[in-house]
C-alpha cells in the first residue's frame, strides 16, 4: 500500500489537527508537532503541505533520516538547491536558500523528524531562520531532549505547539474502516485500540496483517475476530522498527515486563535497573498507572510489544532471564490508599474529565481486562471446588458488568447446588439465569418462566421473584400504568428489591420526583448495588437538575474506575453522557463514551446501555454530516425493538434521525408515530426525550403537541420557557418570539433554544418560506450574540437532496464572519470567485442572505 494512500487515510483522522496548523500558518506562526513514533506526525504535515500547495503556497520540505544523520548536509541537499562550484559552506547554502524564501508569494518551511537532521544542515537552517520570517512546521518525538543546535532552529520567531495524542475509540473505528474497506465490530475495534494504545501506525498494521492472516473475517458487513489474538508474524518487522532505538538494557527490561505482565513498580525495581525503566517511560514504552489497591503499577505500551516478545521463539525461551525473576511475583501487596471525598462541583468534574483525555484508554482498558480475567479465573476455580450458591453468585455477579463467558455462566447456573444456601444467593443465581436467557436470544418469556418455576419451589421468596419478573417485563415490553399494580412496594421502605424496581419504573414513567423519593437512602443491603445510584443519577437528569446529575455521575464514574468496576463505569458513563450531550459538551461526551467502548462489549446486564451509547455517539454525525459518513452507531445491535425503557435502548429514535427525510412533514409524521408507540409502552421518559430532541431539530406542531401533553401530565415545569418559545416558532408569531427571546432568562435549555431556532430556520428554507427563514435567521443570530456558546450546535443538515460543492460549503461556512476579501485570502482564490460561490450557494439552498446561508451550514465542518 503506497505511502500516499496511507497519509491520505490518516489525514482524514487528523482533520482538526491539520486545520489548526493551517490556521496558525495563515497567521505567520510556526508549529512544532510532537508525538510518539507512529503517532501520525508525518501524515499530518503532508496533509498540511497538500492543502497549502493547492492554494499556491511554496512548500520547502526537509526530512531527517536515521541513516543520514551523520552525513554532512544530507538533509539540506534534499532540497536540490543550485549551488555554485566551490561554494558549499553553511553560509553559502544559507544565502541560496534564503533567496528562495524571499521570492514573491507565500512560503512555508517544513522539517520532518528534526531530531534526525545532521548538524551541518541544522546550522544552515539556523542561519536561514535568522534572515527570514517564513514560518516553519517541524516534527519531533514528544519526549525528545533537544540539542542546542536543534533548539536554535526551533526557537526563532513565533511558534505554536501541537501534541498528537493517541487515537480514541471513534477515530480507531474510522481508521480501520478506511484501511479494510468496511468497519469492524465493537470487540474487534476495542481489541485493536487496546493492542495499539491508539498509535495510528500500529492500528493500520494490526488491521492489515490480521486480515492477511485470516484473524479477521467479514461477517454481516463487519470485520470480526476469528481467534483470541491479533498477533501474527507479519507484525514482526513493524515492531522491530519501533524498538530499533532501544539500548540492550531497555530491550531486556521490556522482555522482563512481557514475562511479568502488568506489575507493581516496586516489584519491577527488583529485577530492572531504574535507569532502564526511566528510559522506557521517557520513550513512551512504559505506562505507569495508580492502582486503587496495589499502589503504582506499570505495563508495556503499546501492549502489542508484549505480544512480540511472547510470540518470538528466539526471545520467549530465555531460561536464565526467567530464573532471574522467579519468585518476584510473590511480593506482598501494598496497602490501598484511603478513599478521599470530593466537593460537589461541576467545574471540578469537567476539568477532571478533560484532564483524563490525555490518559491512555488502551492501557486503562487492558488493566480492566487483566483484573476481570484474574477475578474470573479465581472465582471459577473456587466454584469448581465447591459448587455452592455463594460461590456461584460471586462469579455471576462479575458477568453483570464484565464481558460474559456464556458457556461458563450457563454451566454455573445449571450445576450450582442449593444445599444450605443463603436465599439471597439462590435468588441472585436464578435472576442471573433469567437474564442470561434474554442475552442468549431466548427472550423475556423464557426468563419469566425460569423465575416463576423458582417461585413455585421457594414460596418464601415469592415477593422478591414477583419484583424481578416486573423488572424484566417492564424493561422488555410494557410498564404497568398504575403503580398500585406493582407487588411488594408498600412493604419495602427504603431498601430491598421492591423499592428499587418501583423507583426504576417511576423513572420509565417520567416521574423523576417519585423515582428520587423511592431510592432515597444508603441502600447498603441492596441486592443490586448499582441500580440505586443509576436511578438517582438519571432521575436528577430527567427532573432538569442536569448539573447535579453530571456531578453525581462523573464522581461515581471516577470511583468505579479506581475500583476497576466495569459495571459502575458503564452505568455512570451512560448517565453522564446524557448530561454532557444535553449541555452541548460534545468533545467531553465523545471521549467519555469512547473510553467505555475501548473496554469492549460489557456484561449482559449493561450491554444495552453500551448499545445506547453507540447510538448516542452516532447521533451527532447523523444530524450534521454533509454526506452520509461511516457512523459508530453501526456497531450497535440491530435486533432490538424500536422503543425501549430509557433513551437509546430502543433503536427507533436514532433511526428516525439518521434516516431523516428531506421533507419536514414526513419527519413530523414519523416522529409522532414513534412517540405514540413509546407512550403506549409506558416509556414516557423516552417519549419525552424523543419529542424534545425532534422539536429542537425540526420544530413542528404534531410533535410539539405531544411534548406539551407529556410535560403537563408529568408535572415537570423546568422546560416552560423552551415550550413557550417553540410554540411561538411553530405558530409563526415572530413578534411574540422576539419578546420571549428578549426576556429569556438562562436555564437548563439555553443550548436547546439555540438548536430550536436553527432547526426552525432550516425548516423554513426547505419549505421555501424565504420571509420566515430571514426572520428566524435574525432571531437566531440575536440569540447567539446574547448567549454565545463555545459548543457546536446540533442540527439537521438540509443538503442531502441538493448538495453544495465542497468549495461552496467552505465559502458558506466562512461567510458568516469574514468578508469576501478575507475568505479569498484564506482559501487562496479571488474575491470574485468567492462572490460567485456565495451566489451559487444562495440559489441552491434557497437562503436569502449571507447570514441565512451561514446559519444553514455553520455547524458543518468544511471538507479537508
Amino acid at each position: 500500500m503506497s505511502g500516499i494512500h496511507k497519509n491520505r487515510r490518516l489525514g482524514r483522522v487528523f482533520d482538526s489537527e491539520v486545520q489548526r496548523i493551517l490556521d496558525f500558518v495563515a497567521r505567520g506562526i510556526g508549529v512544532r508537532v510532537v508525538g510518539a513514533p507512529g503517532s501520525g506526525k508525518t501524515s499530518v504535515v503532508r496533509s498540511v503541505m497538500s492543502n497549502l500547495e493547492k492554494t499556491g503556497v511554496s512548500v520547502h520540505f526537509i526530512s531527517g533520516l536515521r541513516t543520514h544523520r551523520t552525513i554532512p548536509y544530507s538533509a539540506i541537499k534534499g532540497l536540490g538547491l543550485e549551488m555554485r562550484p566551490g561554494r558549499s559552506g553553511v553560509f553559502d547554502i544559507a544565502d541560496v536558500f534564503s533567496s528562495q524564501l524571499a521570492k514573491a508569494g507565500k512560503h512555508l518551511l517544513v522539517v520532518d523528524d528534526l531530531h534526525l537532521v545532521d548538524s551541518e544542515s541544522l546550522a544552515v537552517l539556523e542561519a536561514v531562520r535568522r534572515r527570514s520570517d517564513c514560518p516553519m512546521v517541524a516534527t519531533a518525538p514528544e519526549t525528545w531532549a533537544f540539542s542546542r543546535g536543534q533548539l536554535a532552529v526551533l526557537n526563532n520567531g513565533r511558534e505554536a505547539h501541537l501534541q498528537l495524542d493517541p487515537l480514541h475509540y471513534e477515530q480507531v473505528h474510522l481508521l480501520i474502516a478506511q484501511v479494510l474497506g468496511a468497519p469492524a465490530d465493537a470487540d474487534t475495534t476495542a481489541r485493536i485500540l487496546t493492542k495499539s494504545a491508539g498509535n495510528p501506525r500500529l492500528i493500520v498494521r494490526i488491521a492489515e496483517t490480521a486480515s492477511l492472516s485470516n484473524l479477521l473475517v467479514m461477517k454481516n458487513k463487519q470485520w470480526c475476530m476469528t481467534a483470541d489474538t491479533l498477533w501474527n508474524e507479519h507484525l514482526r518487522g513493524t515492531l522491530e522498527a519501533l524498538l530499533a532505538e532501544l539500548s540492550a538494557e531497555e530491550f531486556t527490561a521490556l522482555h522482563i515486563m512481557a514475562i511479568l505482565g502488568t506489575a507493581r513498580v516496586d516489584v519491577l525495581h527488583k529485577v530492572i535497573q531504574p535507569d532502564a525503566l526511566e528510559g522506557l517511560e521517557r520513550r513512551g514504552f512504559l505506562s505507569v498507572l495508580a492502582d486503587h489497591h496495589n499502589g503504582s503499577i506499570a505495563a508495556i505500551s503499546p501492549p502489542v510489544i508484549a505480544d512480540y516478545f511472547r510470540g518470538n521463539k528466539k526471545l520467549r525461551d530465555r531460561k536464565l532471564l526467567r530464573s532471574k525473576i522467579a519468585g518476584v511475583l510473590e511480593a506482598a501487596p501494598q496497602v490501598a490508599p484511603e478513599k478521599h471525598t470530593t466537593a460537589d462541583c461541576l467545574s471540578r468534574v469537567l476539568s477532571s474529565l478533560r484532564l483524563e483525555k490525555g490518559d491512555d484508554d488502551a492501557i486503562t482498558s487492558r488493566h480492566f481486562h487483566d483484573h476481570n480475567a484474574d477475578r474470573e479465573h479465581i472465582r471459577f476455580e473456587r466454584w469448581q471446588a465447591n459448587k455452592s450458591a455463594a460461590n456461584a453468585a460471586a462469579l455471576l455477579r462479575m458477568y453483570w458488568g464484565a464481558p460474559v463467558n456464556v458457556e461458563r455462566a450457563s454451566l454455573v447456573c445449571a450445576e450450582t447446588t442449593d444445599f444450605d444456601a443463603d436465599p439471597r444467593d439462590r435468588l441472585f443465581v436464578t435472576i442471573t439465569e433469567a437474564m442470561l436467557a434474554i442475552h442468549t436470544g431466548r427472550g423475556p418469556g423464557a426468563a419469566v418462566d425460569i423465575l416463576q418455576k423458582f417461585a413455585g419451589d421457594n414460596p418464601q421468596l415469592v415477593a422478591e421473584v414477583e419484583n424481578a419478573i416486573l423488572f424484566i417485563s417492564a424493561s422488555h415490553g410494557r410498564v404497568p400504568a398504575d403503580p398500585a399494580d406493582e407487588p411488594g412496594v408498600s412493604g419495602c421502605q427504603g431498601s430491598g428489591m421492591g423499592v428499587l424496581v418501583h423507583g426504576l419504573l417511576e423513572l420509565y414513567r417520567f416521574k423523576p420526583a417519585a423515582a428520587l423519593e423511592a431510592v432515597d437512602g444508603a441502600g447498603d443491603d441492596d441486592a443490586f448495588s448499582h441500580l440505586r445510584p443509576f436511578i438517582h443519577g438519571f432521575a436528577l437528569f430527567a427532573a432538569g437538575r442536569v448539573e447535579e446529575s453530571l456531578v453525581f455521575a462523573l464522581d461515581w464514574r471516577a470511583e468505579a474506575r479506581k475500583n476497576l468496576d466495569q459495571f459502575g463505569v458503564v452505568t455512570s458513563s451512560y448517565v453522564a453522557a446524557h448530561g454532557l450531550l444535553y449541555r452541548g459538551h460534545f468533545e467531553e461526551a465523545e471521549y467519555l463514551m469512547s473510553s467505555v467502548f475501548a473496554m469492549g462489549r460489557p456484561g449482559f446486564v449493561v450491554d444495552s446501555l453500551y448499545d445506547a451509547m453507540l447510538r448516542l455517539a452516532g447521533l451527532r454525525h447523523a444530524t450534521t454530516a454533509i454526506v452520509p459518513t461511516l457512523s459508530i452507531a453501526a456497531q450497535a445491535r440491530t435486533e432490538v425493538p424500536d422503543v425501549g425503557p430509557i433513551p437509546g435502548i430502543g433503536k427507533g429514535a436514532y433511526e428516525l434521525i439518521a434516516h431523516h427525510n428531506a421533507q419536514p412533514s414526513v419527519f413530523d409524521r414519523k416522529a409522532a408515530k414513534l412517540i405514540r408507540r413509546q407512550l403506549k409502552s409506558g416509556y414516557v421518559l423516552e417519549a419525552m426525550m424523543t419529542a424534545l430532541l425532534c422539536t429542537c431539530l425540526c420544530p413542528g406542531r404534531p410533535v410539539l403537541d405531544l411534548l406539551q401533553k407529556i410535560l403537563r401530565e408529568s408535572g415537570v415545569t423546568v422546560h416552560d420557557q423552551l415550550i413557550a418559545i417553540a410554540t411561538a416558532v411553530v405558530e409563526g408569531d415572530h413578534k411574540l418570539l422576539g419578546l420571549l427571546l428578549k426576556h429569556y432568562e438562562p436555564d437548563i435549555d439555553t443550548y436547546q433554544v439555540g438548536m430550536l431556532l436553527r432547526g426552525a430556520l432550516k425548516r423554513h428554507v426547505i419549505d421555501g418560506d424565504a420571509a420566515a427563514a430571514d426572520a428566524m435567521a435574525q432571531a437566531s443570530s440575536v440569540f447567539a450574540v446574547r448567549f454565545p456558546s463555545a459548543n457546536e450546535q446540533l442540527s439537521f443538515n438540509s443538503f442531502r437532496t441538493t448538495p453544495l460543492t465542497e468549495r461552496e460549503i467552505e465559502v458558506a461556512v466562512l461567510a458568516g464572519h469574514r468578508t469576501n476579501v478575507e475568505i479569498a485570502e484564506h482559501l487562496g482564490i479571488s474575491a470574485r470567485t468567492v462572490e460567485n460561490h456565495i451566489s451559487n450557494a444562495l440559489r441552491k439552498t434557497g437562503a436569502t442572505s449571507r447570514n441565512s446561508l451561514f446559519m444553514l451550514v455553520g455547524n458543518s465542518l468544511p471538507p479537508r
